[in-house]
């Protein structure tokens, strides 16, 4: 009974927890052109009226070749002044990070050490084990992401991940680490510690804990989980700054890097 009830009370409190974003979604698309911003404008958008008037739809036809489930990266490199992402944007990253491709390779990964392992032992082994696994970690991955999108908004940060401006392995693998808990803030995009990227994985560590593990499982269990789900997302950020397209990087060359929106520092050249 356990295996049947555990995924149904999975069910149940995360679609009780993606219903606040009734409350975000709606003005999302119809802000990401006033919500934009920019730490500096190129002179020649203040000399020339025409180009005045061009600059500020810039972003929203850039934003219009991308999926609306892609994911998107900071553009910080050097020499570019740093740029507000858009509501849109921000909501975009935030549907790839719950319902995208990695969320479940992720889910279902760590639901193939759990099973290998039989924990918890209480859901038993075989394919319908594995169900309830998997499930349980993508539902706990879902409030995570629900939690750092919700609470970002209220505190006005932007939590994408932008690569380092330095060179060299270390200062790069630091700036990924540090990244994993702090955000951006303003219009200067200056960089602070951010609640919402530290709570957001012990958020759904603990409500699955909390909701439909096994009645023997305490909140330090829930702590446990949550600091491997905060590794999750520093591997994460090492992967982004490494790893996947853009200057510096391993897939800098390949189609990849038309996904995490680093080619347009390209686009100058």
């Amino acid at each position: 009974m356990k295996i049947v009830r555990a995924p149904m009370r999975l069910f149940v409190v995360t679609l009780g927890f993606l219903l606040p974003l009734s409350i975000f979604a709606p003005g999302v698309f119809a802000q990401s052109a006033s919500g934009a911003g920019t730490a500096s404008q190129p002179p020649s958008a203040a000399s020339a009226s025409g180009s005045q008037q061009q600059s500020p739809q810039a972003p929203a036809q850039e934003s219009e070749h991308h999926s609306f489930f892609s994911r998107t990266t900071g553009n910080v490199q050097p020499g570019q002044p740093y740029e507000r992402p858009t509501n849109k944007v921000k909501f975009q990253n935030y549907l790839f990070d719950t319902f995208g491709p990695y969320p479940f390779i992720g889910s279902a990964a760590a639901a193939g050490i759990a099973q290998a392992r039989t924990v918890p032992p209480e859901w038993g082994e075989g394919w319908d084990a594995y169900g309830v696994r998997t499930a349980s970690y993508y539902g706990m991955t879902m409030i995570s992401t629900t939690t750092r999108y919700g609470l970002s908004q209220v505190f006005h940060e932007d939590t994408l991940y932008y690569r380092c401006e330095c060179k060299g392995i270390l200062p790069r693998l630091g700036h990924a680490l540090v990244s994993t808990v702090t955000a951006r803030r303003g219009d200067d995009g200056h960089r602070v510690f951010s609640f919402a990227a530290l709570a957001a994985p012990y958020a759904g560590s603990m409500i699955g804990v909390a909701a439909w593990y096994p009645s023997r499982y305490e909140p330090m269990d829930g702590f446990r989980i949550g600091n491997y789900s905060l590794l999750y997302q520093a591997a994460t950020n090492v992967a982004l700054e490494f790893i996947y397209g853009g200057p510096h990087t391993l897939l800098s060359h390949t189609p990849l890097s038309s996904l995490t929106g680093s080619s347009s520092s390209k686009q100058k050249d």
